[in-house]
């Protein structure tokens, strides 16, 4: 099974309206997609230099999941391994991609290969990924990037 396209954003204001409804934890809940992950974080790294995201995210994210009426425990809601996995990914996306606008740089990693939902079973088993060791903590990659 392959992931569905990607819905990309049309402006920087978009990942304004997610990043901010991230933080404030008002962002509707059926708005917190795959992609609004991808394009909270990235506007984290580049527009909100003064949060700390190695001690900070995992608060956040929790933070939201909760007022949204989610449950953060061993088996919903945060997971720590694909937070810190794609937090790496949009780090080395945004290093990747200097000098580019905010919506060029979400759309273009949505539509890279550590863009898609399945990326981080690339360096994971399915079974490690998933397990509640991994969701409530970091666990290091087993696999190489190329199987």
């Amino acid at each position: 099974m392959t992931d569905p396209a990607p819905r990309l954003f049309e402006t920087d204001a978009a990942i304004w309206h997610v990043g901010l409804g991230l933080l404030a934890r008002t962002l509707p809940r059926a708005e917190w997609t795959h992609e609004a992950h991808l394009a909270a974080t990235t506007w984290l790294v580049v527009e909100r230099a003064d949060i700390d995201l190695d001690a900070e995210l995992r608060g956040i994210i929790s933070g939201y999941n909760e007022r949204v009426g989610g449950v953060n425990d061993a088996t919903q809601g945060y997971h720590h391994t694909i937070t810190c996995c794609f937090l790496a990914a949009v780090r080395n996306h945004v290093r990747e991609t200097v000098g580019q606008g905010l919506t060029a740089r979400v759309n273009a990693l949505l539509l890279s290969p550590p863009g898609r939902r399945d990326w981080p079973l690339r360096l994971y088993s399915r079974e490690r990924l998933f397990s509640v060791e991994a969701r409530l903590g970091w666990v290091a990659p087993e696999l190489t990037p190329d199987g």
